[in-house]
């Protein structure tokens, strides 16, 4: 197919969140999946070659244009941050998400040893964390997961790239236990929670 690393830098231009293979392949249905891949590669190559100001960046379980980091000073003297930054709080009851996910909010607030309600409310309304569905014990209370949004503000191309307690070590964030080992049944019958759809007794 012609001009398909060109189409492929055109989509991804205008994409505001990153694109999958699977994505883009919906946009551009003549083009094998082989071949979008090909260009990706060669799109990421060309842009870590030329060194400029942004280049090609798999993320988030797709690719996406960012700058990069070396000039993250100058571009926040340019876009004042709209949202304040997270507090501490809000970081630790994130950290525990991700890294105990699927995790109940009495399971974080044990792990954290204080009401998490206002944290897990932020959270939602940031969307780096999700209502994942409800546990199927008495009371069948809300289970919490990250975003894609999460993976994405991290830069993570999935959760296997979390750092692992060990490198975090010497950070501001407890260490967390490691997940439960039995199995959780879970029922996925609540859609992502948002400010415009929030969850039930989050407050």
């Amino acid at each position: 197919m012609d001009h398909i690393k060109q189409i492929i830098e055109s989509l991804l231009f205008v994409s505001d969140s990153p694109l999958s293979i699977e994505h883009i392949q919906r946009a551009v249905p003549e083009a094998s999946t082989e071949a979008i891949r090909n260009a990706l590669r060669e799109l990421m190559e060309e842009y870590e070659g030329r060194n400029g100001g942004f280049l090609l960046h798999e993320v988030a379980g797709g690719f996406q244009f960012r700058t990069r980091k070396e000039f993250k000073e100058w571009i926040r003297r340019l876009f004042q941050p709209t949202l304040p930054k997270l507090s501490a709080a809000a970081m630790e009851t994130l950290a525990i998400v991700a890294y105990r996910q699927p995790v109940l909010r009495n399971e974080i607030e044990h792990i954290r040893g204080v009401n998490s309600g206002n944290s897990l409310r932020i959270l939602l309304e940031r969307r780096l964390i999700r209502v994942l569905g409800r546990r199927e014990i008495p009371g069948r209370p809300l289970v919490y997961a990250t975003t894609r949004k999460f993976l994405e503000t991290f830069d993570l191309k999935d959760l296997k790239d979390l750092p692992t307690p060990k490198e975090i070590e010497g950070m501001e964030i407890k260490a967390f236990p490691s997940p439960p080992q039995e199995p959780l049944e879970i029922t996925a019958d609540e859609p992502e929670a948002s400010p415009e759809n929030p969850p039930e007794n989050i407050a």
